[in-house]
């Protein structure tokens, strides 16, 4: 494998380490420690994904445009390293929105253009070179969760606990930022790139994009997954159900590749969405650990098959991940908001049922017309 995707793989890591740290107790920290509501963690994960995705299309079309790759990638790993600590000073549902919309921006600088990166260097197998990247970063996520769970179990679950996590996520993001910037070569530029007509060959991604966005829609982030687990489980030993997450991820995700490789995107991309069905449908039973492990098996099917559907056919990637990304920001925020406000006003069951019946209807509208998306073939 290309050295700088193994590169790119550690930076990832130590990336997804420190932010898993953070994930794995920031829903915990906003709804049980600043006493908030479900539906102020919906506005939180909202805008943040707005910020997140939405401007993945601008760096991804600038990308393409000026062909721009290394230095958005380098400085979008040092925003996020630096910005994460800073949430040790978040003590209101605002401010913790706000820094970690910060945080996001460093995502949306390198996201679609990482992508693009992984692609130009993915020497036609692109499927692998995904699935080996997205292990990598479920890898640095399942540490990050070990971490955090060894913390609160033998130091606790205080506040001042939860912030000292926090501050300590600079350390592993730092290293993300010094073997990205020493160890990965930039993309060789290519000036025919700038005259393209960004997405003008690539309209025929646009229907397995919309399906794939109509999903995010209706699908729980796993925050929501977290908050529903602390109705079974202890505080402390949430992590454990974050590493079972992660730990799922990392072990399929390059077998998800190669069958990627093998047999398509779609039949992947429809096998996600059963994982997702299963999934939900364990939540609502309150069968915790069967929940977390399929919607690990969602998750890294998905994006994998997702990011290997746009390495493979889009004439202009970075633009075409940028397109993917914006979608996911309007999409997957909106349906936040909405599932962040059905579950506090109507209840965590009703928020599953609208979650289960709007990604039946997607899978069967991707099942019924599956044809028209099989364009690798």
């Amino acid at each position: 494998m290309n050295k700088n995707i193994i590169a790119l793989g550690f930076v990832s890591f130590f990336t997804d380490m420190a932010s898993n740290m953070v994930t794995t107790i920031l829903p915990i920290y906003v709804v049980f420690g600043l006493h908030n509501g479900v539906d102020k963690l919906g506005y939180i994960l909202a805008i943040a994904t707005i910020i997140s995705y939405g401007f993945r299309f601008l760096f991804g079309y600038l990308s393409d445009k000026y062909q721009v790759v290394k230095p958005f990638v380098v400085l979008g790993y040092f925003i996020s390293a630096l910005s994460k600590p800073l949430l040790y000073f978040g003590n209101s549902w605002e401010s913790i929105a706000t820094l970690r919309g910060i945080e996001r921006v460093g995502k949306a600088l390198r996201s679609a253009t990482k992508d693009k990166m992984i692609s130009e260097f993915s020497e036609k197998k692109s499927g692998r070179t995904f699935g080996f990247h997205k292990m990598m970063d479920i890898a640095g996520e399942m540490v990050g969760a070990t971490i955090v769970f060894i913390i609160l179990f033998f130091s606790g679950k205080s506040i001042e606990i939860f912030k000292s996590i926090f501050a300590w996520t600079l350390l592993p993001g730092i290293l993300g930022v010094v073997i990205v910037v020493f160890f990965v070569d930039d993309v060789p530029y290519k000036k025919e790139d700038r005259k393209r007509l960004l997405l003008a060959n690539d309209k025929k991604l646009l229907p397995m994009l919309f399906v794939y966005l109509g999903f995010s829609f209706f699908m729980f982030s796993d925050s929501f997954f977290i908050i529903k687990a602390k109705e079974t489980i202890k505080i402390e030993y949430i992590p454990l159900m974050v590493i079972l997450l992660t730990f799922t991820q990392a072990v399929a995700s390059y077998f998800f590749g190669i069958m990627i490789d093998k047999i398509g995107v779609v039949k992947i991309v429809i096998l996600s969405f059963v994982f997702a069905i299963f999934s939900m449908g364990f939540l609502y039973y309150k069968l915790i650990i069967q929940s977390f492990i399929f919607l690990g098996l969602f998750l890294v099917s998905s994006s994998n098959a997702i990011r290997s559907y746009i390495s493979d056919n889009a004439a202009n990637k970075g633009s075409a991940y940028g397109v993917l990304y914006a979608g996911v920001a309007i999409f997957s925020s909106l349906g936040a908001i909405t599932i962040g406000e059905i579950w506090q006003y109507f209840g965590d069951k009703i928020a599953i049922i609208f979650s289960l019946s709007g990604i039946a209807l997607m899978s069967l509208v991707l099942m019924v017309s599956k044809k028209r998306y099989e364009y690798r073939q």
